[in-house]
C-alpha cells in the first residue's frame, strides 16, 4: 500500500508539470496516462498485489489518481484551443476550408420544374398520390375491365400480398382520386413515378416519370386540348416546333389522340430515336370518357374535360438530345456533372 502510494504521488507530480505544445504532443499524453495500455490503466492492475484489508483505500487512491489524470487531459485540450495552431502538424484554422464539389439536379428533376411551371403559368395546381395503388383507382374507375390487356402480368407489378394491390402504372389514379373529391373546375397536373414489367433498353424502363394533365369543367372542348398542348410544346421547345396529332385510342378517353412533333436530334431528317420518320410521338391525349366522370360520381351531361399524359424521361431525351434512357438511372456522375449549369 505504501508502494502504491508513492508511485501515484510521483506520477501526479508528472502529469501536473506535462506541458504540450502541439496536437501530436497532446495525443502522445493520452496515449501514455490515459490509453488502453497507458499509465492508468498498469497501475489499476497493482490493485491485486494489495492486502485485503488495504483494498478499499487503495481503490479510492487509484480512483482519485484516475480523476486527476482525465481532468489534467482536459485542460491541456482547453488550453490547447485557445493557442495558435502553427506548430508543424497542427491544423491551420485560419486557412480557407477546402472547396466541396457542388451537387447537380437531375436531368429529370430539371425537365419536371420546368413542364411544372409551363402549365402553372395556365392556372393547373400539383396534384400527388401513393405510387402503390389499388386495382380500382389504377384499372376499373379508368374503364379498364377485369379482362382488359393493360392489366397483364406483363405489363404490371403486383404485390404478392394482395393481387388487388400493385405498383401504379400510371399517375391517372391520381386524376381518379381528386375527381372524387367534387370540387370543380378542376385543373391539375400529376407528376410521378410509375412502373412497368417493361424489357429495360436505350428506349423503355421499368420505372419511368409521367406528368399528367386533367381539366374538368362546363363546355370544354377538344380544342382547349389542342391550345393547351400548343402552349405547352411551344414554350418547351420554341416557337418553331412542328407539330401533328394522329388519332388513337385509351380506354379512359374519346375521342384520343397521340401528339407528335419534330424530331429534335435529327431535326426531322431521320435518326434512331423518331425511328427514321422525323417524328417522336411525346405524350397521349383526349377527351374524358364519359364513364370515367360517372365512375367518380361526376355528371357527365353536366361536365366534361380533357386529359393527357407524356413521359418525362421522353421530353428531357428530346430537351438534351439524349439517345439511352438509361443514362438517367445509373447515376454516373460524369454524365449528370454535364448538367450543373442548367441549376
Amino acid at each position: 500500500m505504501e508502494q502504491l502510494s508513492a508511485q501515484v504521488e510521483h506520477y501526479k507530480r508528472e502529469i501536473a508539470g506535462t506541458i504540450v505544445a502541439n496536437k501530436d504532443e497532446l495525443e502522445n499524453f493520452r496515449i501514455k496516462y490515459l490509453g488502453t495500455k497507458g499509465l492508468v490503466k498498469s497501475i489499476m492492475g497493482e490493485m491485486k498485489s494489495v492486502a485485503v484489508e488495504n483494498k478499499k483505500a487503495a481503490g479510492q487512491l487509484l480512483n482519485e489518481f484516475k480523476l486527476f489524470t482525465e481532468a489534467k487531459y482536459e485542460e491541456l485540450v482547453s488550453a490547447a484551443i485557445g493557442k495558435p495552431l502553427n506548430q508543424g502538424s497542427e491544423l491551420d484554422l485560419s486557412l480557407p476550408g477546402a472547396v466541396l464539389p457542388i451537387g447537380t439536379r437531375h436531368p429529370i428533376s430539371i425537365v419536371q420544374n420546368k413542364i411544372i411551371n409551363i402549365f402553372r403559368s395556365l392556372g393547373f395546381s400539383v396534384a400527388e398520390g401513393p405510387e402503390v395503388e389499388d386495382d380500382w383507382h389504377n384499372f376499373s374507375a379508368l374503364n379498364l375491365p377485369e379482362n382488359h390487356p393493360a392489366r397483364d402480368m406483363q405489363d404490371t407489378f403486383y404485390l404478392n400480398e394482395s393481387p388487388a394491390w400493385l405498383l401504379r402504372t400510371h399517375t391517372s389514379s391520381v386524376q381518379i382520386r381528386e375527381m372524387q373529391k367534387g370540387k370543380f373546375p378542376l385543373r391539375i397536373i400529376c407528376p410521378g413515378r410509375v412502373y412497368r414489367n417493361e424489357t429495360i433498353s436505350a428506349r423503355a424502363h421499368c420505372f419511368f416519370n409521367q406528368v399528367e394533365g386533367l381539366y374538368i369543367a362546363e363546355q370544354v372542348s377538344f380544342a382547349d386540348l389542342k391550345q393547351t398542348l400548343y402552349f405547352f410544346v411551344q414554350e418547351m421547345f420554341g416557337e418553331d416546333i412542328k407539330v401533328r396529332f394522329r388519332p388513337s385510342y385509351f380506354p379512359f378517353t374519346e375521342p384520343s389522340a397521340e401528339m407528335d412533333i419534330s424530331c429534335l436530334i435529327c431535326g426531322g431528317t431521320g435518326c434512331s430515336v423518331c425511328k427514321k420518320t422525323g417524328w417522336v410521338e411525346i405524350l397521349g391525349c383526349g377527351m374524358v370518357h364519359p364513364k370515367v366522370l360517372e365512375n367518380c360520381g361526376i355528371d357527365s351531361d353536366k361536365y366534361t374535360g380533357f386529359a393527357f399524359g407524356m413521359g418525362i424521361e421522353r421530353i428531357t431525351m428530346l430537351n438534351y438530345q439524349i439517345k439511352d434512357l438509361r443514362l438517367f438511372s445509373e447515376n454516373d456522375v460524369r454524365f449528370l456533372a454535364q448538367f450543373k449549369s442548367a441549376l
